[in-house]
């Protein structure tokens, strides 16, 4: 399998700050990877040294095997959406789109041409002549998208794209990103502080944490089997069990992960808890538990009885639920 981007012991210092500390990374040619992490991680910083916009202070960067360390972002087969769109309000969307075409010398017809196919590629025909203050977040976002693949880049790079919009276009626009990127067989790379736009939507997820990427992998194995506490902890909800816990329940002492949906109340045989609360949240409702001096919680689907706070139930979960961690940290 070809190899898009490489970054190999790459780091990006900013005075005493380690931006990007030591990453080893490789993306697939065609893959749509996604870099998660809270604000300051580090994948933000990563984009931008792929982009161009920085360069590393150390490691070694390659763009589909070609060194890219000092080439100008001009100069790389690559093209950045913004989270802010940063569309040129004076221009008509059939310019905006075709900017970069016009940068590159190409004639008014010929670049026309290419951005009426690259708005139709976005659900947008017959919007060339509109101006970017008549449209609306999702469409904007859909024009930002069209300049970027008008210049038939072989990566792109998505720096949050979705943040500005609202939860339900968010969640329809990111359908539209996974249809797209199907479609056009290139390589995406995104960057989130958000789980599950990483989870619904990559091949493969990198988890940020402190300029260091703390796991990579599939969604699935990201959500079932974080390495450390970090990642069970920032990808989706986990009861993070301690080790003299474990220990009680496995007779190994680690860290372990056990999500909220994979406890069950059960009549018998199983944990007793206290519970000590809950929150109702549509299709379910997360109750906490209280087991001696460990507090966890539980999702209840919305078909079944909550239990009263202050009562007292046994709870159980598979053997293979309890997913034992590498790391601590």
């Amino acid at each position: 399998m070809t190899t898009a981007v490489s970054f190999a012991k790459v780091s990006r210092h900013f005075g005493a700050v380690r931006a990007v500390d030591d990453v080893d990374l490789s993306i697939a040619e065609g893959e749509f990877f996604a870099m998660l992490g809270p604000s300051g991680s580090g994948k933000t910083t990563c984009l931008r040294l792929i982009a161009g916009f920085e360069q590393p202070t150390s490691g070694h960067i390659e763009i589909f095997g070609t060194t890219v360390e000092h080439v100008p972002p001009y100069r790389r087969n690559v093209n950045t959406v913004f989270q802010d769109y940063a569309l040129f309000p004076h221009m008509n969307i059939i310019d905006n789109v075709a900017y970069g075409l016009m940068i590159r010398g190409m004639n008014k017809a010929d670049r026309h041409a290419a951005a009426n196919e690259a708005l139709e590629l976005v659900a947008l025909p017959g919007y060339g002549e509109r101006r970017p203050g008549q449209l609306s977040g999702g469409q904007r976002q859909r024009v930002a998208l069209a300049r970027a693949l008008v210049n038939k880049p072989k990566v792109l790079l998505l720096d949050e794209p979705l943040g500005a919009l609202d939860l339900k276009l968010r969640e329809q626009m990111q359908e539209e990103l996974k249809t797209l990127q199907r479609k056009l067989g290139i390589t995406f790379v995104f960057v989130t502080h958000d789980q599950g736009e990483a989870l619904s939507m990559a091949d493969r997820v990198a988890v940020f944490n402190d300029g260091k990427i703390q796991q990579v992998g599939s969604p699935q194995d990201i959500y079932q089997r974080p390495q450390s506490r970090f990642v069970a902890d920032f990808v989706g909800s986990s009861n993070v069990l301690e080790p003299d816990f474990v220990k009680q329940l496995t007779g190994k002492e680690s860290f372990a992960s056990l999500r909220p949906e994979a406890i069950r109340i059960v009549a018998a045989d199983g944990h007793s808890a206290t519970v000590t609360g809950n929150s109702y949240l549509g299709g379910n409702t997360r109750i906490t538990l209280a087991l001696g001096d460990i507090r966890i919680s539980a999702l209840i689907p919305a078909d079944q009885n909550v239990p009263e706070t202050g009562s007292t139930i046994q709870i159980s979960w598979q053997e293979s639920d309890l997913h034992l961690m590498e790391g601590a940290q």
